[in-house]
């Protein structure tokens, strides 16, 4: 039902991807894959009409609708259930049951439905946005990063929506096992190309390889070809005898499209600077207990105890708005308990990642100087070399935080936390906005 011919992206002298072409067809739901900066969100827009094309062109049938999920906040109605509602056509208007059917899902409850969106975390009013764009029944569905901020029940809620989707969709995400379970099809954007298969990602990374392999090796074989043609053209050329051989050999010198090696990508590299310790037990949690208000009936967690010892890795998980944040927020010293005790080993620092602390990184900094920031002991080199490693080398290392993406600004961030030297590290959502191969090498 989508239809694209030949289409460039180019941005000065910067070309995302070059004459691609590919088509969705009815019922079709794809995964689009590829390294940060590759394209991804810049192809849905296009698709949207939100960018310009740089060249090529695409087609689709008339009367067929596309839905966005977009990632910027903007409420204009006093509640939840209005502001949702009010995507609906104007004679399903009051057909509330719709809206609160996904709300429900995506985790509001009964009484969210009369709050102002307003007053939500960032996650829930992202849930607000996804809700408006599902209500909207598109023939067309683009979805960039839906799963961000979304608990385990949201997940399982969104994933059975798509799975029973009637119509076509088009999904960025960087969990691939959800991607996997509910996509068709992979395509991907690599080395300013692209490619679709039927499919999970695994095969298509396994298709990659193929078709680097067998590129690599019909290269190697066209370049001894060639030499061989030079080399009969250079000894025979000059001889009356052998002249019209050797033109013959030049002219299919001239015909052969010379294949160049494949450029690989660069794979980030992730080395925390580890702080020894002598200590057996680095942190002892007793009896801890918070409360917004002090009161003990409004506590999110109560009474936890446990301790983190060396190589432990200890996951939270639990309905988002129970207090996994909170609860990292008062082991880095963020936030006061209302109840119970924290004990360090003397020489324990922390290192922390925040979903929301990209706040504190300074606009009119550049990547370079914020990293170095993180450790000032870091020689100028390591220092770099961990900007390389985040994909920020070279010259763009020297870029300021303001023009970067909300991706590239978490890159930076876990730059930072790569440079602090530490020994309990405290990750809140560490995978979002990262891309897929990041994530595998965290």
């Amino acid at each position: 039902m989508l239809q694209v011919y030949g289409i460039t992206k180019s941005y000065g002298n910067n070309t995302l991807f070059d004459n691609i072409s590919f088509s969705i067809s009815k019922g079709e739901v794809v995964g689009l894959v590829g390294r940060n900066g590759s394209g991804k969100s810049t192809l849905l827009k296009i698709i949207l009409g939100q960018e310009a094309l740089t060249s090529g062109s695409f087609e689709m049938p008339k009367g067929y609708r596309t839905g966005y999920l977009d990632q910027h906040i903007h409420f204009t109605k006093p509640t939840v259930l209005e502001e949702c509602c009010q995507v609906l056509s104007e004679e399903e208007q009051y057909d509330f049951y719709k809206a609160e059917k996904i709300l429900f899902g995506l985790g509001f409850t009964e009484a969210d439905m009369d709050k102002s969106p307003q007053d939500f975390s960032g996650g829930f009013q992202l849930r607000i946005n996804l809700t408006k764009t599902l209500l909207q029944e598109p023939n067309l569905l683009l979805l960039d990063e839906p799963t961000n901020y979304l608990d385990i029940l949201s997940l399982r809620w969104l994933r059975k929506f798509l799975k029973s989707f009637r119509g076509e969709a088009i999904i960025i995400t960087h969990d691939r096992d959800f991607m996997d379970t509910v996509t068709t099809h992979t395509m991907g954007l690599h080395n300013k190309g692209l490619k679709k298969i039927k499919g999970q990602t695994d095969k298509y990374y396994a298709q990659l390889e193929q078709d680097a392999e067998i590129h690599e090796k019909t290269r190697i074989n066209q370049e001894k070809q060639i030499k061989d043609l030079k080399s009969f053209v250079d000894r025979f050329g000059a001889k009356a005898s052998k002249a019209t051989q050797a033109k013959s050999k030049q002219k299919q010198i001239d015909r052969i499209k010379v294949l160049s090696s494949i450029k690989m990508e660069h794979r980030p590299g992730f080395k925390f600077n580890f702080k020894k310790i002598p200590a057996k037990i680095y942190m002892e949690v007793d009896n801890l207990s918070f409360s917004y208000t002090g009161k003990e009936e409004d506590n999110l967690f109560s009474d936890l105890s446990f301790n983190i010892r060396p190589t432990d890795r200890l996951a939270v998980i639990g309905k988002n708005g129970k207090g996994k944040t909170t609860l990292l927020n008062v082991l880095a010293g963020k936030a006061e308990a209302s109840s119970g005790t924290i004990k360090h080993a003397p020489e324990v620092e922390t290192g922390y990642y925040q979903q929301t602390n990209r706040k504190e990184l300074n606009p009119d900094k550049t990547i370079a100087e914020e990293i170095a920031m993180a450790n000032p002991e870091l020689p100028i080199s390591r220092s770099r070399a961990i900007c390389g490693a985040m994909m920020f080398s070279g010259a763009i290392a020297d870029k300021k935080i303001s023009v970067l993406s909300g991706g590239e600004q978490s890159r930076v961030l876990f730059g930072k936390i790569i440079a602090h030297p530490a020994n309990v590290l405290l990750l809140d959502e560490p995978s979002n906005h990262l891309d897929m191969e990041s994530i595998e090498v965290v």
